[in-house]
């Protein structure tokens, strides 16, 4: 039972920890555009070489 004070800081300490640095990427705009990185796979490349005949 002595250590559950600890534990019980260090639960809110992560959790403040996180919710941290989840604000920090919401307010360096991380989450603007979820799906062009999933199209921009897709997408062929222009500078791959061209078939040699």
């Amino acid at each position: 039972m002595t250590g559950l004070p600890l534990l019980i800081i260090l639960a809110l300490a992560m959790g403040l920890a996180w919710l941290g640095l989840f604000m920090w990427t919401l307010r360096s705009h991380q989450y603007d555009d979820p799906e062009g990185a999933a199209l921009r796979i897709l997408a062929p490349d222009d500078d791959t070489p061209a078939p040699r005949a």
